[in-house]
Parts: C-alpha cells; structure tokens; sequence
C-alpha cells in the first residue's frame, strides 16, 4: 500500500497545478492555429508541443525538465541558450532568399530601416516599465518580428527571459496575418493601396554574386555583433547564387533548417514551465511585443508615405509594411491586402525588397544594441 501510495503521489494528476492546465491549454492554442488557421505551422505545432511537454509536472530529482542538468531537454536546449541554433537558421534563410528586387531598387532598403523604430522605441518602453537595460534590449527586439535574432540576443543580454521572448517573437510572427491589415489599412487610403509599380529591372548573375560579400563586409563593419547571424545568412545567399555549391544550398535550406527549426521549437516551447513563465515580467514581454510589432508596422508605411513625397515614381505604402522581418509571411500579406483593392494589382516582388532588408535590419539592430551593453 505505501509503494502504491508513493506511485499515486508521483503521478501528473497529483502533482498538477493550475498554472500547468493554463499552459498545456497555451499550447494547444499554438497547435489550433497552426492547424486549423494555417499560421506558420512549421513554428507553432514544435512550439506548441514544446509547451505542453515542458508543463507535464514531474517528480524532482528525476532529471527530466528543461531546467534540469541532467535531462535530454537540458542538452538540446544548449543551442538555445548558447545562441547556435539562430545562426544555422539564418543559414537557411540565406538560402531561401532571393534579393533580386532589392538590387533592382536600392532605396526600398529604407522601408527595412524605418520598420526597426520599433525596436528602439520598445526598448525605450522596457526601460520606462521597470526592465533593467539588457532585458530591455532583449525585448525590443521583438518588434523586428524575427525569432532566431530575438532569440540569439536574450540569449546574450538576457538569458532569464528567454522563454517569454521567444514565444512572444513566434507568436507575433505567427499572427502577421491577424496583426498587420487593421494598421495597413487604417494608415493608408484606397488611392494609395490601388497604386500599381512598374517591374523592377533584371538584376544580373553577377551582381548577384557580389552582394552577399560586399553586403557582408559592410554590415559587419557598422555592426559587428552582427557577425554570426548576417555572416550565415550572407554565405548562405552566397551557396544559393554561385550555382557550384547546389548540394550545399539544398542541404541548408531542408535538411539543416527544418532539423534545427524542430529542435529549437521543441525546447523554447518546453522552455515555458508553469513556475518560469508565468510571471509579471512575462505578461509585461508580451504587451510591449505587441506594441513593439504595431509601431514597426506603422513606422514602415508611414515612411513609404514619405517617400512618396519625395519620389517621381510613386510606390504603394503597403509594401512598408513588409519591412518587418517575417519572411515571407509579411510580403504575402501586403500582396493579400493590394490584390483584395485590385485583383489586377501584383505587390508580393515589390514587397520582397523590405521584407528580405528587413531580415538584414533586424540583424543590425540586434547588434548595435548589443555594442552598447557590452
């Protein structure tokens, strides 16, 4: 009876906390809208998982959290902790990313730029809340809507919340399609969406070549700290471009990625232990995130408005609103949002070209703000 009482005692049932129910039902939301509303599924059904393993209560002593030294958990999520899965992504991410348009039109860079106010001006926001500065920092760069960058700067400046920033950056990645149009559209007028672009030019196999080295060198030396992240997402473009290296780009851009994307999903999700992540500080990640996305959002169209006071050649604000870093989810949303004003009208290559500067951006961000707390 006391070996079957000790069993009893020792089972989730009987250790469970309300806090893991309200996780566990967290996750399962994050496997919903993956499934059901097609939101980035690669990301939320290994996150959402993640979640729910890492909420199923367990006996201390067992080793078998994420917290724990001894457990599996624990070593898979080295990558995390360490910053080494962000860089292999951005690998892959080179791979995949085509700055044909870009090149075609240098000044749509601007769009990428202008979206990053959002990081500054949440971290201005973080400090005024309470956050020390390099948590902060870590949290503003949230409103780059890019989680390998979010991830591998909390991992650096502020590796207590990395769970909570992580899952905020995800999941404002996830809901792009949720978050971006009401700002689209209440910041423009149906003049502006119905603006049609000329095609840009064809950009040469050379130039193509060039760009990720000389683009390489010259964010580096603004940015150093921005080396490991732009360093893999430049050699990534430059295995994708130079067309002698095909095996290697393929293996990036599948095999490498997609492993490391579930590993990294799985161990931020399980990151979220009911004990770690349901805290102030927590609820407090997830509201500046949400204003950290809307400002870089606005910020993007708001200066393409600009340019267009500027420019001979007028060009259709919603692209701006491609300037943050989800790619290509936020490229697709403004060809959404134009094509619903006019079926006629094509904006996803225009919106490319600060969706693809904005991955360049983000990483840039993330790295002066990293020079400044060293």
């Amino acid at each position: 009876m006391e070996l079957l009482y000790n069993f009893l005692h020792n089972t989730g049932f009987s250790l469970c906390e309300y806090r893991h129910l309200i996780m566990m039902a967290a996750g399962g939301l994050f496997i919903y809208l993956a499934i059901v509303k097609h939101y980035e599924p690669l990301l939320l059904v290994p996150i959402g998982f993640g979640i729910i393993m890492g909420n199923i209560p367990v006996v201390e002593g067992m080793d078998l959290g994420i917290y724990q030294k001894g457990s599996v958990l624990h070593y898979l999520y080295y990558g995390v902790r360490e910053g080494i899965y962000p860089p292999l992504i951005f690998l892959g991410i080179g791979t995949m990313t085509d700055f044909s348009t870009l090149l075609a039109r240098p000044k749509l860079i601007v769009l990428g730029a202008a979206a990053q106010i959002g990081v500054f001006g949440t971290f201005l926001g973080a400090l005024l809340l309470g956050f020390m500065p390099r948590e902060a920092a870590a949290i503003g760069i949230i409103g780059g809507a890019d989680g390998p960058t979010a991830i591998f700067l909390s991992s650096k400046l502020a590796p207590d919340l990395l769970g909570p920033i992580a899952i905020a950056s995800y999941s404002y990645m996830a809901l792009v399609p949720v978050i971006q149009p009401p700002i689209m559209k209440l910041l423009t007028t149906r003049k502006e969406r119905l603006i049609k672009m000329s095609n840009p030019r064809k950009v040469g196999k050379l130039e193509k070549i060039i760009f990720p080295i000389s683009g390489f060198i010259l964010c580096c030396y603004i940015a150093p700290a921005a080396l490991p992240l732009l360093g893999m997402l430049f050699f990534g473009n430059l295995l994708k471009e130079c067309l002698v290296t095909d095996r290697l780009a393929k293996t990036a851009q599948t095999a490498l990625i997609d492993s490391v994307t579930i590993v990294l999903g799985i161990t931020v999700g399980a990151s979220t232990q009911a004990d770690v992540f349901l805290t102030a500080k927590s609820i407090g990640i997830f509201a500046l995130g949400a204003f950290s996305f809307a400002v870089a959002t606005a910020s993007g169209v708001l200066f393409a408005k600009l340019l267009n006071v500027f420019s001979r050649e007028k060009i259709n604000p919603l692209i701006g609103a491609a300037g943050v870093s989800a790619v290509p989810l936020s490229a697709r949303v403004v060809q959404t949002i134009g094509n619903r004003e006019d079926h006629t009208n094509y904006l996803l290559m225009h919106a490319m070209a600060p969706n693809v500067s904005g991955v360049i951006g983000s990483a840039l961000a993330a790295g002066v703000i990293w020079s400044f707390m060293v």
